[in-house]
């Protein structure tokens, strides 16, 4: 049956613009990510059914990048069937990302780079693959301490030039290189426009020095893992799921200590407070902030998309709310915070960044 959108798809979801909130590229409030469920582990039929969900309620803004699946590749190369059949006619009215940096095919060209050779290589392979003649974001995904940042940029905006990517932004960045990109693809006639990192109540590193920084720059962040690896769900309040992540993954697992599960326990009684799921309360948490653009979720299921979106419906925090989640949440000093180094070499073994 031909898909026709809903006609009332804009008129409950929140747009925030990448400069400051007021100016610059808009971005539905909530994005959808296809990192994990969005390979050939799950039905296509599922993956069409949250798409079209999604688009219905607004949300405009579809986050891939080259490795996602699984198998790497795979969620890009369903997406482009999704959007033949379903999303074709619409795609003005739709943003597409797209990234390249991690692993992907063999070789030293093929991953963990941000050299021209494979951004190039990588741009080509997700055009093939989602049949698209550009993608509307292409991030750097990570930062190679092996590779000058001013090859990265100058690829960037060569892509850009060559009308591959409209836009472009970076991932997994610190304030410090965040500052020499911006500067690199000012010297290059081109503004970056987003910096995704993860962020979420559980991790906090964002907080002392890269919003400020995007801010100052004028480019928006878009925020992931914000249900940090789902620990941040009702699933992990009473014990550990047979089929979640925490239970197949040994680093998601390794985060799940008795100490975070307190902590889990505690915010739920605050969303709770506040008459929303704890995943709903952590979605409007990361919102409450007008220096966050949009938050990127994932779902494996149209109730759990239906579920996050329910995070519209209560962004507001009072102070006391504010305070207590502080004291939670702030509570442990060895809470990671990432080193703002400029190689980047720190992000290569740290299981926050293996996306």
């Amino acid at each position: 049956m031909h898909y026709a959108p809903s006609p009332s798809r804009y008129e409950t979801m929140p747009y925030r613009r990448c400069i400051g909130g007021v100016r610059g590229l808009p971005l539905p409030a909530i994005s959808l990510g296809l990192w994990q469920n969005f390979g050939d582990i799950n039905p296509l039929s599922t993956q069409a059914a949250m798409l079209r969900y999604a688009f219905d309620h607004g949300i405009t803004h579809f986050d891939l990048a080259n490795n996602y699946g699984p198998p790497f590749g795979a969620a890009e190369r369903n997406f482009g069937r999704i959007f033949a059949d379903n999303f074709k006619a619409y795609r003005d009215e739709i943003l597409i990302s797209s990234k390249a940096g991690w692993d992907m095919w063999p070789g030293p060209y093929g991953g963990m780079t941000g050299s021209k050779k494979h951004l190039v290589a990588s741009l080509d392979q997700s055009l093939q693959r989602m049949g698209l003649d550009y993608v509307d974001i292409f991030y750097s995904h990570r930062p190679d301490p092996y590779i000058p940042l001013e090859e990265t940029m100058s690829t960037l905006a060569q892509l850009v030039r060559q009308g591959k990517a409209l836009y472009v932004g970076i991932s997994n960045y610190g304030a410090e290189l965040t500052t020499r990109a911006v500067e690199l693809l000012k010297n290059e006639g081109l503004s970056l426009t987003i910096s995704q990192p993860n962020y979420s109540l559980l991790d906090r590193w964002i907080e002392p020095q890269l919003l400020a920084v995007n801010q100052a720059s004028g480019l928006g962040t878009i925020v992931f893992s914000p249900l940090q690896q789902g620990f941040l769900t009702d699933k992990y309040l009473n014990k550990i799921p047979t089929d979640s992540r925490a239970a197949r993954l040994d680093w998601v697992r390794a985060g799940l200590d008795t100490q975070t599960l307190e902590r889990i326990k505690a915010l739920n009684l605050i969303a709770q407070e506040r008459g929303q799921s704890l995943a709903q309360m952590a979605l409007s948490w990361t919102l409450r902030d007008p220096r966050v653009t949009s938050t990127l979720i994932g779902a494996r299921t149209v109730e759990q998309l239906q579920d996050s979106l329910g995070a519209l419906q209560n962004l507001s925090f009072s102070d006391d709310q504010l305070q207590a989640i502080d004291q939670i949440t702030f509570s442990d000093p060895t809470i990671f915070t990432a080193p703002d180094k400029a190689s980047g070499q720190d992000l290569l073994d740290h299981p926050n960044f293996r996306a």
